[in-house]
């Protein structure tokens, strides 16, 4: 791993066999056919976010758009400087979307807008079908607050005064944003709202869960460590996620390191 270069996502040229690398169906054909340990780094920002989306976790278990965790790309990416350039620049662009994450530690799950957008339409289809509410906030939401505010949080008179620019909006408008999930209220300020992704709230029960399944299983071991071939077929009782996604994650936090050896690369728990 140490011989990787920065990320160069920002100076990169865009030749013809960079177009074709970072192609989200080039990509996702790649993340299938090679292993873990082959992908397991990059140098590049936007590389590494197509193809941990390519490989992030499907089925009824994960009822969200594939996200990748800000500590994921710490693991892959070895520039930590550079990956904070990088996302800001596309967040800037509309590119992706962050968002802050309630699950106690300092975590921040990354969203490529288009998949954000089809995450919000699938609760609109959602209400629709079961006739509940009037999705029409829903769109002023999409429309008005996703494209001006790209922050990771939003104040309840900005978002009355963006939403306002489709219609007259009222208490229970924002209200209904909550119930769908797209919004959360902070604790310390009731006027201050969180964006949120729809229906992951599961999918967080299960992040922090694999997380101390993963190290727990680490820690009963004799060494505190796993050949990376041996561990990643494991699988985890208490998580949807899988151990690669588990993975990227702890060893990007500090919470786990790999070592190589002859016998291959080593997963090891950290020393406090």
């Amino acid at each position: 791993m140490g011989d990787l270069q920065p990320s160069t996502f920002r100076k990169r040229p865009r030749d013809q066999k960079s177009r074709e690398e970072t192609d989200p169906e080039n990509v996702a054909e790649s993340s299938r056919s090679s292993s873990f340990d082959e992908d397991f780094a990059f140098s590049d920002t936007l590389v590494a976010l197509q193809m941990m989306r390519a490989q992030f976790p499907a089925g009824e278990k994960v009822p969200v758009r594939p996200f990748v965790l800000r500590s994921q790309l710490y693991s892959s990416v070895i520039d930590r400087t550079q990956v904070d350039r990088d996302l800001e620049s596309l967040r800037r662009d509309r590119v992706l979307r962050v968002f802050k994450l309630n699950t106690g530690q300092d975590d921040h799950a990354i969203m490529f807008m288009d998949d954000y957008v089809n995450q919000i339409e699938g609760v609109m289809r959602r209400l629709e079908e079961k006739k509940q509410n009037d999705v029409t906030v829903f769109e002023w939401f999409k429309m008005h607050v996703i494209p001006s505010k790209l922050d990771t949080s939003i104040g309840h008179e900005e978002l009355c005064s963006l939403m306002s620019l489709g219609g007259v909006v009222k208490e229970n408008h924002i209200t209904q944003l909550i119930n769908a999930g797209l919004l959360v209220c902070q604790l310390i300020d009731r006027n201050m709202y969180w964006f949120s992704i729809p229906n992951i709230g599961s999918v967080l029960k299960g992040l922090s869960q694999g997380r101390k399944e993963l190290l727990s299983l680490l820690n009963r071991k004799r060494y505190k460590e796993m050949l990376l071939a041996t561990l990643e077929k494991q699988h985890l009782r208490l998580s949807p996620l899988d151990i690669r996604f588990h993975l990227r994650d702890l060893i990007g936090s500090g919470h786990l390191k790999t070592v190589q050896t002859p016998s291959g690369l080593v997963v090891r728990v950290a020393k406090d």
